[in-house]
């Protein structure tokens, strides 16, 4: 038995006339009925009755008839869902995020995605960078964001967007009655880095711009993520660079502010990283919504 033999049933059960199943098949009426006759000796009953007017189903025929629907729906179901996992409009998304893009760029264009593809499933797995390299080698997540990437021979790096680096001040901190804060000026106070874990990281793009500005950093702390940097900095450990996006932290008693005379390259960048190899189509719908994403804010 085969979708053929089906398709062929229904026709002629809902017709009851093999004339006119056979028209509405597109085939002639000796073949269509042959392949009733093969049906009914392969199920070992009669489907239909033969009469002057036509077919009429037996009762088998009549409990065939539904069963054989809902067959025909469940491929057709089948069918659709698989065409659409081809399209990348179905399926599930396992994504690797971290710390401060969370708090803006990742959710926006989460929710771009969810709602181009409301049927794809988007998994979120927080993990570091070396964390999430080694998830996208085992194949346990389709594509991480994380900053500050060097290149690696197996995996694509896309970047997503820049941002600008700005100064979270405890209200009652000196520098936070300044009009004008000098980049240089961080030398005379302690800083509060993040994250830690593997390197390079933002720790060392912080310590790199120090640098050009000729002094180091007087490191308070080094903690795990934007959070907790901007919470140290509320406890009064210090101050602290954070990018842009990290200002949606609103903690009482801190203040954001601009830096004057920063050094070059005073920004970072997020990006997202992916399996050269990877032929999935909801990836490549995914990579389609970051290309979007990144033009919109460009």
């Amino acid at each position: 038995m085969d979708l053929r033999h089906l398709r062929y049933f229904v026709a002629v059960a809902e017709e009851e006339n093999i004339g006119r199943a056979a028209a509405r098949l597109h085939i002639s009426q000796p073949p269509l009925t042959r392949q009733i006759q093969q049906l009914e000796e392969e199920l070992g009953v009669t489907l239909f009755t033969r009469t002057p007017r036509g077919m009429e189903l037996t009762q088998a025929g009549e409990l065939f008839l539904e069963e054989a629907r809902n067959i025909r729906a469940l491929v057709e179901q089948a069918t659709e869902r698989a065409q659409r996992a081809g399209q990348g409009k179905l399926g599930r998304l396992d994504v690797g995020i971290f710390g401060s893009a969370i708090l803006d760029a990742i959710p926006k264009l989460l929710l771009a995605f969810r709602n181009r593809y409301p049927d794809v499933k988007v998994v979120l797995h927080t993990m570091t960078k070396a964390e999430q390299i080694e998830a996208l080698r085992q194949r346990r997540i389709s594509v991480g964001f994380n900053r500050m990437l060097a290149p690696l021979a197996d995996l694509e790096i896309r970047q997503v967007t820049t941002e600008t680096l700005l100064l979270a001040v405890p209200a009652r901190h000196p520098l936070a009655a300044q009009p004008v804060i000098r980049f240089a000026e961080l030398q005379d106070h302690p800083m509060v880095l993040f994250p830690t874990g593997a390197r390079p990281s933002f720790i060392d793009k912080v310590i790199g711009l120090c640098a050009d500005s000729g002094f180091q950093p007087q490191i308070s702390q080094e903690v795990g993520d934007a959070v907790t940097g901007v919470a140290l900095v509320a406890g009064g450990f210090g101050v602290c660079l954070v990018p842009d996006s990290a200002t949606t932290l609103q903690f009482p008693g801190v203040i954001y502010r601009q830096l004057a005379d920063t050094p070059p390259n005073f920004c970072v960048d997020l990006s997202c990283i992916y399996r050269k190899d990877d032929q999935s189509p909801i990836l490549a719908a995914f990579l389609n919504t970051v290309d979007g994403y990144r033009e919109d804010t460009a």
